[in-house]
This record gives C-alpha cells, sequence and structure tokens, in this order.
C-alpha cells in the first residue's frame, strides 16, 4: 500500500496514563535528542574561547557566544527544510528517523575532527538533523489527539518532560567529561545518547501505527529538477557570502537572525494566500502571528542560558558544593530541574482545568512577563564581587524561568499543531521554530552587549522590553483568541 492511501489515527486504542500509547515513543526518541543536543551545547561555547592550553580554539569570547547563538538560530530555520520533507517527500514519521541519524553523524563529527572543521562539519550535520526531527516530533504527536482533545496540552505539558529529562541529564555527563578527559570526550557521549535514542524508536516503532506515514502534499516528479537546482543554487550562494566574508563569524548571528526573519515573512506570506489554505485556517494563521513575536522575545532572553549566562556560570558563580566545585556548564541542567520537578503539576493541572484554563494568548502574555521579571532578579546580584553568585541564588531564579517556559513553550508546541492548516502541518510547526529561532540567534546577539561591570543595565533593560512585549500581548489577547476559531 502507498503512503498517499494511508490515513491517519488521531487517537491510538492502547493509552498510557490516559494519553496515546505513541506518545511514550515520542517522548523517548526527543529526550534523548535533547541530551545530546543540550550536552553538546552547553560545552561548545568554552570549546571555542577557552585557550588552547585549555583544550579550546582560543576565540574571542564575544565571537564565541555569538556563534553558540548563530548556531541555535541555524538549528531552529532548519526546521523549514525538515518540515518540507516531510510534507512532500517523506512524511512526518520517516523524517523524525532520518533526521535523528544525521545528528548522531554530526555529534561523530565533533568528536572525531579537531579544530574548526569538526566545528563546521558537526554543527552543519546537526543543524540539518535537529531541524528535521523536532519540527516533525512535536507535528508526529499532534496527529495522536483528535482535534479539541482537552489532553492536547496535557500530553505536550508530558512530551516537555522528556525534552527536559534529556536537556538535564546531557550537560551533567558532558560537563564531567570535558572537565577530566578533555572536550572531544564530551562530544562523544552526545554522539552514543543520539544512538540510544534512534534504538528506542526503531525498536517501539509499532506504537504510532500509522500516524505520520502520509505524505499530504507529494511532490510531483516534474518538480524534482528545478528543487535540486534551487537546492545547489542555495549552496553557492551560501558558499560566496562565506568566501568573499560578507557572512564571518563575528556576524554571524546577526545574519542569521536576519536571514530567519525574512524567511519568517515569507513563510507567513505563502500560507495567507495559499489556494490551499481555507478561510478558517487563514484566519487562525494569522492568530499565530502576534504568539510567534512573544516567542521569539521570550526564546531571546532564555537562549542566554548557553550564550550570557553560561558566562556568568563561569566567572561570577560560586560552584562549590561541600567542598566540591561543580563544572560550569552545569548551569545548562539547573532550568531542566525545576521543568522536571514542575511538568506533571502542570500536565495535571491543563487537563483538569480544561476548557476553563487561562487561553492560549494569556498564557503566552504570562510567559513574556515571567521571563523578562526573572532577569530583573538578576539586577540584585550585580556589583558583587567575582565569583560571589552562590548557585544555590541561580537554583531559585531559574526556578522564575522553568515557570515562564510552561505557561509558553509546551503550550506553544500545542497550539501551533491546532492552528496549522492541512496542507502546512509539518512547515507550520517549522514556522513556530523560526520564532524560537530568531530568539536564540538574538541571544548571541544580546550577548555581545554583556558586560560584569554593567549587569544593572543589561539585565534590568532586557527584561524590561519582555515585560512590555508580555503587556501588549495581554492587550491583544481577545482579538487573537476571536481569530483563533474554535482553539482555546
Amino acid at each position: 500500500m502507498s503512503d498517499a492511501a494511508i490515513t491517519e489515527q488521531p487517537v491510538e486504542d492502547r493509552t498510557l496514563f490516559g494519553h496515546p500509547i505513541g506518545l511514550t515513543n515520542l517522548f523517548g526518541v526527543e529526550l534523548w535528542e535533547r541530551f545530546s543536543f543540550y550536552g553538546m551545547l552547553t560545552i561548545l561555547g568554552y570549546y571555542l574561547y577557552y585557550s588552547t592550553t585549555d583544550g579550546g580554539l582560543g576565540l574571542s569570547q564575544s565571537t564565541g557566544v555569538g556563534i553558540v547563538g548563530a548556531y541555535g538560530g541555524l538549528v531552529y530555520l532548519s526546521t523549514v527544510l525538515g518540515g518540507w520533507i516531510a510534507d512532500r517527500l517523506l512524511g512526518m514519521e520517516r523524517t523524525v528517523f532520518y533526521g535523528g541519524v544525521v545528528v548522531m553523524a554530526g555529534h561523530i563529527a565533533l568528536a572525531l575532527l579537531p579544530g574548526l572543521t569538526g566545528v563546521g562539519v558537526g554543527l552543519v550535520l546537526v543543524a540539518l538533523g535537529s531541524g528535521a526531527l523536532k519540527a516533525n516530533a512535536s507535528s508526529l504527536l499532534g496527529t495522536l489527539y483528535k482535534p479539541g482533545d482537552p489532553r492536547f496540552d496535557g500530553g505536550f505539558t508530558l512530551f516537555y518532560l522528556g525534552i527536559n529529562l534529556g536537556a538535564f541529564t546531557g550537560p551533567l555527563l558532558t560537563g564531567l567529561l570535558q572537565r577530566h578527559w578533555g572536550f572531544h570526550y564530551g562530544f562523544a557521549a552526545a554522539a552514543v545518547g543520539m544512538a540510544v535514542g534512534l534504538t528506542q524508536y526503531v525498536v517501539f516503532r509499532r506504537n504510532l501505527g500509522t500516524a505520520g506515514r502520509h505524505v499530504p502534499n507529494p511532490l510531483p516528479r516534474s518538480a524534482f529538477g528545478p528543487v535540486s537546482a534551487l537546492v545547489v543554487g542555495a549552496a553557492i550562494v551560501v558558499a560566496l557570502a562565506l568566501g568573499t566574508g560578507l557572512v564571518n563569524l563575528d556576524n554571524l548571528s546577526e545574519v542569521t537572525t536576519g536571514v530567519i526573519v525574512v524567511a519568517s515573512i515569507a513563510y507567513f506570506a505563502v500560507m495567507l494566500t495559499s489556494a490551499k489554505v481555507t478561510p478558517i485556517e487563514r484566519s487562525r494563521v494569522r492568530a499565530f502571528i502576534p504568539l510567534f513575536i512573544a516567542n521569539a522575545v521570550f526564546w531571546s532572553l532564555f537562549q542566554q542560558i548557553f550564550t550570557v549566562l553560561a558566562v556568568y556560570s563561569d566567572e561570577r558563580m560560586n560552584w562549590s558544593i561541600f567542598g566540591w566545585t561543580a563544572p560550569s556548564s552545569w548551569i545548562g541542567s539547573v532550568e531542566p530541574v525545576w521543568i522536571i520537578v514542575l511538568s506533571p503539576l502542570f500536565a495535571l493541572m491543563w487537563t483538569r482545568l480544561g476548557n476553563r484554563a487561562p487561553s492560549t494568548p494569556h498564557k503566552f502574555a504570562m510567559g513574556v512577563i515571567g521571563m523578562g521579571s526573572a532577569f530583573w532578579l538578576f539586577v540584585l546580584f550585580s556589583g558583587t564581587e567575582d565569583r560571589s553568585v552562590p548557585a544555590l541564588a541561580v537554583l531559585g531564579i531559574m526556578a522564575a524561568f522553568a515557570v515562564s517556559e510552561l505557561l509558553l513553550s509546551p503550550i506553544g508546541l500545542s497550539v501551533t499543531t491546532q492552528l496549522a492548516p492541512d496542507a502546512f502541518r509539518a512547515q507550520m510547526m517549522a514556522l513556530y521554530f523560526f520564532s524560537v529561532g530568531i530568539g536564540t540567534s538574538m541571544s548571541g546577539t544580546l550577548a555581545r552587549f554583556y558586560d560584569a561591570d554593567h549587569e544593572f543595565a543589561y539585565f534590568g533593560i532586557t527584561g524590561a522590553v519582555a515585560i512590555v512585549a508580555g503587556l501588549i500581548v495581554l492587550a491583544l489577547s481577545p482579538l487573537v483568541s476571536r481569530h483563533m476559531r474554535g482553539v482555546h
């Protein structure tokens, strides 16, 4: 039977804790992908700007954190390619698998290839693979539920628990390996983690049934030639930009932000003008625009865990625990601790509240306001001496990060699958990740302005901008809800 003849089954007969059994498989593969991704990301900045005598590449600190932000943005930019491949070529389920294979290859390259060669090859492969996996794993989860199912937000919050279990354990292991054996052993651990995730995905693949096997908008054979020419042309443009110095390591985060903004505008234009999008679906796409902007603002602060706060952790925090000093890279594991503790409570709360829960725009507004307020908490420690900020205090601030994230991020994944036009289901999720990509690359750009001597201004201003953005979304929430047309 061809893929086109297979019809997706929104709800599986078998359940676990009241949710479709397929959730367990997606939970596992996303856990291990995030283990490898965050495990690598938390030591990447240090690898780039530590001196060669400390095992690093000796780049400037501003260049190193800029590359980390740009790389994160490129990961989310590549989700559009992953979404397109799923919608036009392979279907979501197979794209998730092949994406994981490419991620694993990227981590192997980082572990084995020396210098900037390994960084270039490895990060490109991880970006492409993660883009394919992330856009489609979330969309695939959405197909397991019927439209309007009250379990939607609860299911995505449990899925988010898997993400954060990986985000918690990855930095712990890679940080220890990096400290005692070197950076490349940390990168190797990320490769092994992704291999474990792929293995469990294959073993339990049957739990997904026929979900995600259908290719909703198959690419006609006549289009293969033009698409191949477009890919080659894009590769030539990128090579020329790098070769001429138009794009370099110092401006990579700014260029990445600009590219994603332009691509996002183009994608919104395509969806809003496509004949395959119904009037109701078009209204829902319009409702997504302010949520998209709010999401970008949120992530521009949150992703500074891997840029500004990575430097802050290394230079300003006291990591002494009962006489033992923990690795600075463990800053990446602090916030996921709170997510792991709070995710089940939030999942239960959203499930119990059902249609009585705050609307999605209200949740977004509260998440962005909470994120800005969390940044303000760092102001309390501005002006203190080097390495005098206790890790316990930052652990408390990370609780505010976690609550804000749970109000916005899993809800964003959930609402995107519900607002997506049928012909652009996976690509709509890629558009959601574009907003994350804009925020992530911006985190690298903003990191250039961080200075330990001016922390009051830095954390104060960035926090204030986020709070204002959240208040604007709050004011617009009735209008946004009307355009969502049947989605809470």
